[in-house]
């Protein structure tokens, strides 16, 4: 069997972590995944896989080349389509990952991409987490904040303007703060980093970043949840704009201390580095810039 079906075939077994779903969606026997399994890891001299009779695990052995064999699988389809047509249609599955309140947003619309390109699938990931790209074997992530990892290629879209909003309940009770002076007597809802601010209260003076730690009772992990809370009357936030608009537009939130806001957080959109990315992946990601920036300030 030619070296890359192996691979192709690992990686499979990799993501599914079972021979008899990895054989379904290959469309091969069971024995047949087995076999192939047991050539490479002759080829390569390794053991790749513990097997057991109800699952399969890597070793460190098999993480290791997962990820190699990654890295060559995609590089040989660059190779396989690189003289085709231009005007081509781009074809493959793209798995992409995206913040939460930012998969709101683009569900509505992805009727649209999918008409513009009938033989793209999208695997969309909406989590709050902040996924490791080459592990997970995403093809593009959205990331809203400072970006940690400079191994992966980032495009800056532009910043998300930030407000500081309370419920018209909580203000009734706590009072409304007019100034960073106020905030010892108030309350936050803790959202820790990467997606958040954590227990900081940030502003901007003199164009310089100033904080402050807020009394914090609630630790919430999405921003949905960020933003239950602060309608439920737990504390101020700190949070997009566009996350509130509505809300705020229908009383159900109030702005506070409007001259003292955070500093804007940059939304990226990153990917691995390829050489040649395939085209499915440069339209998903031209077409999602254009989508967003309607959200941000593309002059930061």
């Amino acid at each position: 069997m030619d070296r890359v079906d192996l691979f192709r075939i690992f990686v499979c077994v990799m993501k599914c972590m079972s021979f008899a779903r990895a054989a379904e969606m290959l469309g091969m026997p069971r024995s047949s995944v087995s076999a192939a399994i047991s050539e490479l890891e002759r080829r390569v001299d390794a053991r790749l896989l513990h097997r057991t009779t109800r699952k399969v695990s890597p070793t460190q052995e098999g993480l290791a080349l997962y990820e190699r064999c990654q890295r060559v699988i995609a590089e040989v389809e660059v190779m396989e389509t690189l003289y085709r047509r231009t005007e081509a249609q781009p074809s493959g599955r793209l798995r992409v990952d995206v913040p939460g309140r930012i998969g709101r947003l683009i569900t509505p619309h992805l009727t649209e991409f999918l008409d513009l390109y009938p033989r793209i699938d999208i695997d969309l990931g909406v989590t709050d987490r902040w996924v490791n790209l080459v592990q997970e074997n995403v093809d593009c992530a959205l990331r809203v904040g400072k970006l940690q990892d400079t191994a992966l290629i980032a495009r800056r879209i532009g910043v998300l303007p930030l407000v500081n909003v309370a419920s018209p309940t909580y203000l009734a009770r706590h009072g409304t703060p007019l100034g960073p002076d106020d905030l010892n007597d108030h309350w936050g809802i803790n959202y820790p980093e990467p997606s958040g601010r954590g227990g900081q209260w940030e502003w901007v003076e003199e164009r310089n970043v100033r904080s402050v730690r807020l009394r914090c009772r609630v630790t919430v992990r999405n921003a949905e949840t960020y933003i239950a809370c602060c309608l439920a009357g737990l504390g101020l936030i700190q949070v997009p704009a566009y996350d509130v608009r509505d809300l705020l537009a229908a009383g159900e939130l109030v702005e506070v201390m409007p001259e003292h806001r955070a500093e804007p957080m940059p939304m990226s959109l990153i990917y691995p580095h390829r050489k040649h990315p395939p085209r499915r992946l440069t339209v998903f990601t031209h077409w999602l810039e254009m989508l967003l920036k309607q959200y941000v300030d593309v002059r930061a």
